[in-house]
């Protein structure tokens, strides 16, 4: 083994629907490890076919129909593989892979944390109280176990300014309310994290992964949210 290692990182909404986009990233880059998210795919539906044809032989996944899911995708063999049932709803958010890097046996975990709805209120909110649930338990889970390892995926939470196109006008949205920040940064703490993306891209400039859907046009109002870490 080699002492490089890339991982990509990608909310695909539906594996089977983006098959051609996710054969582009593939034949464009090349990465060793490619962890997707809210696949929404039964494990039995799973295209593992095209990806092994691409060279992509070691697949994890945690699959279910129309929600969710997320898949590891790999070139490098897998040591381990496991999926843990967060909040134990069933709802197929979590893979983690056991992978050689440089001697060193790395744990990478995908994750495809809750939404959280659109009320930031645990009280009113069942979605919110999930998410808020979820990520306490991400932050007990990586208190107890030590070792090398690396979170990636869609996690819902844009925490620092300049994550966000307005500080001020989305301290009170889910997805930036200082309840899911603190909680973020207690999972990065309990973890011995460090966030990659803000070790390259300094915290006072703008830095999104996500734009809305519903704008007319999302590249000119530029109204993003960094939800997806590494």
């Amino acid at each position: 083994m080699t002492d490089h290692l890339t991982v990509a990182t990608w909310n695909i909404n539906s594996v089977r629907l983006r098959m051609p986009i996710v054969e582009k990233l593939i034949l464009d880059h090349g990465p060793d490890i490619i962890c997707l998210q809210e696949t929404k795919c039964p494990d039995g539906n799973f295209p593992f076919a095209p990806l092994r044809k691409l060279g992509y032989e070691h697949i994890a996944i945690n699959g279910q129909k129309g929600y969710h899911g997320v898949a590891t995708i790999s070139r490098r063999p897998f040591l381990s593989e496991e999926k843990i049932d967060y909040c134990a709803k069933g709802d197929s958010r979590h893979v983690c892979v056991d992978v050689e890097f440089a001697g060193s046996r790395v744990s990478l975990h995908n994750f495809y944390v809750p939404a959280g709805g659109d009320e930031p209120d645990p009280e009113i909110n069942d979605k919110f109280a999930h998410k808020l649930a979820f990520l306490n338990e991400m932050g007990e889970r990586f208190a107890a176990h030590s070792g090398s390892r690396m979170i990636v995926g869609d996690l819902n939470i844009a925490p620092y300014e300049h994550d966000v196109w307005s500080h001020k006008k989305l301290l009170k949205v889910v997805s930036h309310t200082p309840q899911e920040c603190d909680l973020l940064e207690a999972v990065r703490a309990a973890g011995g994290l460090t966030d990659v993306m803000r070790n390259f891209v300094p915290m006072e400039e703008k830095l999104y992964t996500w734009w809305s859907y519903r704008a007319k046009d999302w590249s000119a109002a530029d109204k993003g949210r960094r939800l997806d870490h590494v």
